[in-house]
């Protein structure tokens, strides 16, 4: 119902014909582009250099592909960390809907989507679509449990969420010899190359079209471990023969240039790619080595940079470039500490406060590029304030075809904006993030309102208790104050009145 409203005056863009011509006749229809879909993992907004000019990272390939699309400088992820950030891009559903309403899976969390939801690639696929997804999953696998574990449920090791999704659990319980139930084919996917999680958590192993490619018999005992969560690090625990941390990402580049080459003229194809990096382990390959400021995260963000262009040079060299809606963008911001930014004169955030898992903007601002050379003008900037749950309803423009009430209830159309057709995103009444903490913050207009004091995040102080007097949130002007530094909570109470009743009116609706 949210894009009803427009969908007829886009039908005869998309579908190539004009208000002029008769019911009797019947032009040619126009072929429906391919979508390639590139999600980094933990790039900060300042870590391209075409957001960033200051940035020690020359990000040559994101930032070509801005100079032929669109770049917006005000987009943000649903969630400051991954697992919800990426329920939200696949269903155009607030994560905080669902099972897991905090936090993030582990490698062992069972599967998060339900399968009756309908995803990106599911309804595509409805559309006649080829999907594929290669890359970091991290949305739950429902690995099968051995014989004879008749309560894996309650059983030592498992984690389940408030709402009784397992989390977590004892990979002694899980025979890896049986193909999981449910993973990205149970979702829409014609075709899956993925990692589990994140790379610095096990199991190390890929699976393909959802079977284990090597079984994780071995064991890792971690990897700078000391070095709070920064440089190569990954934790103990099972990994598969063979497993390379440094070759994971030019695997996903590989199979990644292979799904394309793949297709056909005639299918379109969607592939969603989320890559694990520039997440820890920051582990570029050695001929990276010096690429970039910033350390081995710089040069991992370069080599991040290069997989990217690898693709784009993919789509050109098999002529589906014209008509290929490419979107580049990042699950959350940055995990760069303030030790590190002094020690490498690099802000990973650029101007924004905090970082990663912050309800801070440096939480959740993050690049996002779109380039469609067929529809989306060469060189444009956008200001509109947009999330990434936005996919699906975007998508359901590009097809004409409606979503019904069930299909991404928190998703707004963002194809007027694409095409130079609007300034904002119709319909859209605000955006919500989600710290890690649990801090709920609402954006609408200039103005963002964080319920709670504090990061809500890994920065300090990450919660702050109000003294008798003290404001209970945090209230900022944004296009006045991008760098959070004035809370206007108790100087604009009909301000905090209005969006925390907004707010709360999102969070009660039944979706």
């Amino acid at each position: 119902m949210r894009i009803t409203a427009i969908l007829s005056g886009l039908s005869f863009l998309l579908l190539g014909c004009s208000p002029e011509q008769g019911a009797d006749q019947t032009p040619e229809k126009e072929a429906l582009p391919n979508i390639v879909y590139i999600l980094a993992d933990d790039l900060g907004y300042g870590d391209v250099s075409v957001n960033n000019p200051a940035s020690k990272i020359k990000t040559t390939h994101i930032d070509a592909l801005a100079q032929a699309g669109m770049r917006f400088t005000d987009a943000h992820s649903p969630s400051s960390v991954c697992t919800p950030t990426r329920y939200g891009i696949l269903t155009g559903r607030y994560c905080w809907r669902s099972k897991l309403p905090r936090g993030v899976l582990r490698g062992y969390g069972r599967a998060l989507i339900d399968q009756d939801r309908t995803t990106v690639a599911s309804f595509l696929k409805k559309q006649g679509y080829q999907t594929g997804v290669v890359g970091k999953w991290h949305l739950g696998l429902d690995w099968v449990i051995k014989e004879g574990v008749e309560d894996f449920l309650n059983a030592e090791g498992t984690d389940k969420s408030e709402f009784g999704i397992v989390t977590e659990m004892n990979p002694d319980l899980i025979d890896f010899t049986r193909k999981p139930t449910d993973g990205p084919l149970q979702h829409g996917f014609d075709y899956s190359y993925i990692l589990p999680a994140s790379l610095d958590m096990d199991p190390y192993c890929f699976l393909e079209n959802d079977s284990l490619v090597a079984i994780p018999s071995d064991h890792t005992p971690g990897n700078d471990l000391n070095t709070g969560y920064t440089e190569a690090f990954w934790r103990a625990g099972r990994i598969a023969p063979g497993f390379e941390m440094d070759q994971v990402l030019p695997t996903f580049k590989d199979k990644a240039v292979s799904f394309i080459q793949q297709q056909d003229k005639e299918t379109p194809f969607f592939l969603y790619l989320p890559l694990a990096a520039p997440h820890t382990p920051w582990v570029p390959t050695p001929n990276y080595k010096d690429s970039a400021g910033a350390g081995n995260y710089g040069d991992f963000v370069k080599m991040v940079d290069d997989q990217v262009g690898a693709v784009l040079k993919a789509l050109s060299d098999q002529g589906f470039e014209d008509n290929t809606l490419v979107i580049f963008t990042s699950d959350n911001g940055p995990f760069w500490t303030p030790a590190l930014i002094e020690e490498y004169d690099h802000r990973s955030a650029g101007q924004l406060k905090g970082m990663k898992a912050d309800a801070w903007e440096g939480g959740h601002r993050i690049p996002y590029i779109a380039k469609w050379p067929a529809k989306i003008a060469a060189g444009t900037t956008s200001d509109a304030t947009t999330t990434l749950t936005h996919l699906m309803a975007t998508i359901a423009a590009i097809t004409a075809t409606p979503l019904t009430s069930s299909e991404g209830p928190d998703s707004h159309n963002l194809l007027p904006v694409l095409l130079g057709k609007a300034d904002t995103i119709p319909e859209q009444e605000a955006i919500v993030h989600h710290s890690s903490r649990n801090f709920f913050a609402i954006r609408k207009g200039d103005w963002k309102l964080i319920e709670k004091r504090g990061s809500g995040g890994f920065s300090k102080p990450n919660v702050i208790t109000p003294e008798p007097g003290e404001p209970v949130g945090q209230l900022y002007n944004i296009k006045e104050d991008i760098t959070e530094t004035k809370n206007l909570y108790q100087e604009e109470p009909e301000i905090v009145q209005a969006l925390q009743a907004l707010l709360n009116d999102i969070r009660d609706q039944d979706k």
